[in-house]
Formats: structure tokens, sequence, C-alpha cells
């Protein structure tokens, strides 16, 4: 990599950056900070970036939402983690909420629970529902869900 990029040279390199996949404003900031550019030309360029739509905060937030729940099938409280550890806004976090539906939420959270209850290899009663429970709490779903999901499991199994 290069020591020193011209503005145009940075305009240039972190466009592409942008375009391969969302960022958020701190990655793209970072990445600048990397290039060696100074505070002046950061802004300039971030400037440059938001007035062509290459970054939306929004935008980001959004299919950071989409992505991590369909995908990597995360809970709505590991996705706001997330989304506020990048300094993301909370109406932004709002808004990137409402394009999971609650349905396909509860959905990929049933599937997953009895999936993994099914893989657990334990037979003592606590430890296999201490595991279960864990796991979907690291997953970023909400406790409630995850204990009555729990409960409704082991009185199934009986």
């Amino acid at each position: 990599m290069k020591d020193v990029f011209t503005i145009k040279e940075a305009i240039h390199k972190i466009e592409n950056f942008c375009a391969y996949q969302e960022r958020c404003h701190d990655e793209v900031v970072s990445k600048l900070w990397t290039m060696k550019m100074d505070s002046d030309e950061i802004d300039q360029i971030m400037v440059h970036l938001i007035a062509e739509n290459f970054i939306s905060e929004e935008r980001f937030a959004c299919s950071f939402a989409r992505g991590k729940h369909r995908i990597k099938h995360w809970g709505k409280i590991r996705i706001v983690n997330e989304l506020k550890f990048r300094n993301i806004s909370q109406t932004l976090i709002n808004i990137a909420l409402k394009e999971i539906t609650p349905e396909e939420y509860l959905e990929t959270f049933h599937t997953l629970a009895e999936r993994h209850w099914d893989s657990i290899r334990e037979t003592n009663g606590l430890k296999k529902r201490k595991k279960f429970c864990d796991y979907l709490l690291r997953r970023g779903f909400e406790s409630n869900l995850v204990y009555d999901k729990v409960k409704e499991l082991e009185n199934s199994a009986q």
C-alpha cells in the first residue's frame, strides 16, 4: 500500500471500498486514518461520499440488521448492541429493526431453538437447559422468549 494518497486517489479508493459493501461512517473514517489522511481531508472526503450517496448510516443499519438476522440468525439484542458499537443512533437502530418482521423473527427463533435443543447431547437436564439458554442468549434473543421456549421443549420431551 502506498504511504501518501492525494485526495483524488483517496476518494477513488474509498468509493470502491464503499461500493463493495455497505459501510458505516466509523469504518470509513478508520480506513481513511489507515491511509494516513488528516482530519480536514477526512471531513472533505466524508462530505463527498455522503453527497454522492456512497455511504448512508440508515442504509447501513437496515442492511446490517437484515443480514445478521437472516444469515447469522442473530436476535434483536445482539443486533442493537453491534449497531451501538458502530455508533449508529438509536433512531436509526429502531428503523433498522423494523426490517425484520415479527413473524420472520419468531420463525427464525423457533427453528434455531429446536435445532439446537435436538443437537445438545447432554443427559443432565439442568446442564442441557443451561447450554441451551446460554446459546440463545449469546445469539441475542430476549430472555423471556428463551425461557418460555426451554419450558415448552422440556415439557414436550417428557
